[in-house]
């Protein structure tokens, strides 16, 4: 017996409404697989070799903060000069805040396209830090950075809940509209972040900015497989405490996430 539907409006919709058992397998295994990204990185071997390899791993905010911090051209402070950060390599001697040169250990790259969301309908925008936004010659240039970059600077709304001490505060916090401003080209942009034997601050394009370090809380409600694919991505580190303490206290969230030992 055929059943007519009681309206049009019903029927269409029982025309155009596909079961889930009737849908593609395929098609519902790549909508629930979660987004991948390519992720490249040079490690300093123990013997003193240059290690590159490229990693498939997850599109999530672990992973992607480990990688986005510094655009091409970003000039880092060496005890060689200023370089761009694309061009260093692990064993360059980077120079810290408190004078000393450490070893770049670790340097890792992906590829951001600004202004296209991703499929969790995430942005991933630069920020742009005019000439002088926090004081004379500070910077002296406009410096493009990353979206997971952190200044060792306070800004006004924490420094009551800093209790007078720096804060590395994520660029976010910064952005006001008219000197530090948020950028999506539409156009895809390599960034960068970098290691040294231990967490620390450099100067890049004029600012202080810390080195990468996942942050004291990073791996709390992370699952045990999902920290060993992000372990595979450190190959010179033996475990997740060897990224050891943090150079200063650090924000999260609009509050502080961590104490510096």
């Amino acid at each position: 017996m055929t059943i007519i539907p009681h309206s049009l409006t019903r029927a269409v919709k029982n025309a155009t409404e596909v079961s889930p058992l009737l849908q593609d397998p395929a098609a519902l295994r790549a909508h629930s697989r979660p987004q991948l990204r390519r992720y490249e990185i040079s490690t300093l071997a123990p013997n003193g070799d240059i290690v590159d390899s490229t990693h498939i791993a997850p599109a999530l905010p672990l992973f992607e903060n480990a990688f986005c911090a510094f655009t091409r051209r970003s000039m880092v402070e060496t005890d060689c000069g200023p370089v761009a950060v694309e061009d260093l390599l692990p064993g360059d001697m980077i120079l810290t805040r408190d004078g000393q040169a450490e070893r770049l250990t670790w340097k890792g790259c992906t590829t951001i396209v600004p202004g296209r969301p991703d499929a969790r309908g995430r942005y991933h925008r630069l920020i742009r830090i005019l000439a002088d936004s926090f004081g004379m010659q500070t910077p002296m240039s406009d410096v493009l950075i990353g979206p997971s970059a952190r200044l060792l600077k306070t800004p006004i709304h924490l420094r009551t809940l800093a209790g007078g001490n720096p804060l590395l505060t994520s660029v976010q916090e910064f952005v006001d509209g008219m000197n530090v401003i948020e950028t999506a080209p539409p156009t895809a942009v390599q960034v960068y972040h970098l290691m040294l034997p231990r967490h620390a601050v450099i100067r890049v394009g004029g600012l202080e900015f810390e080195t990468y370090h996942p942050g004291a809380n990073a791996f709390r409600t992370t699952s045990p497989a999902m920290r060993e694919i992000f372990l595979t991505l450190f190959p010179h580190l033996r475990d997740l405490h060897a990224f050891g303490p943090q150079a200063f206290a650090r924000t999260g969230d609009g509050e502080i996430n961590a104490i510096a030992s």
